[in-house]
């Protein structure tokens, strides 16, 4: 793990399921400099041969942590910190968010989402990509990757990477 000071952004996964999507989530935090918070329960091992493929040769540039439940998520990330969670149920697209470093963005579980009670519980801070009504959700990994790039757009790129 790279135990960076602080981290461009906290990516947030709460109870994910699908290796696959966990291991692309985790490549793309290395590339951009966020660190990876993996909320239990997971529906896999952390040593998935799948999650490891999809993280490739990433993976021991990855910072992560594991953490029991959010409750402890929040302790250890800080309860001053702009949480942004993201959900088919916001109102408030992505490009209407002002993201800074620091930033913490909160993705659900591929089957379920976020629980209600932590959407429901900040409206304000919920946010969506747009989509037609044709199409129920989106990837978990692909709309992770868009909305850290929209993060890192806003914040000016990334920091020593030309």
């Amino acid at each position: 793990m790279n135990q960076n000071p602080e981290p461009l952004l906290h990516v947030v996964l709460h109870s994910p399921e699908i290796p696959p999507n966990t291991g692309n989530i985790g490549r793309t935090c290395v590339a951009v400099g966020a660190k990876l918070w993996l909320v239990k329960p997971l529906g896999y091992l952390l040593e998935d041969k799948y999650l490891r493929r999809a993280g490739m040769d990433y993976w021991q540039f990855l910072n992560y942590e594991v953490v029991e439940n959010w409750e402890e998520l929040r302790q250890r990330i800080g309860e001053e910190k702009q949480y942004w969670y993201l959900t088919k149920f916001a109102k408030k697209l992505v490009w209407d968010a002002t993201f800074e470093p620091g930033h913490v963005l909160v993705f659900g579980s591929e089957g379920q989402g976020l629980p209600p009670e932590i959407r429901e519980g900040n409206p304000e801070s919920c946010l969506k990509l747009p989509m037609r009504e044709e199409v129920r959700s989106l990837n978990l990994a692909s709309t992770a990757n868009t909305v850290m790039y929209e993060a890192v757009r806003q914040i000016g790129g990334l920091p020593d990477v030309s």
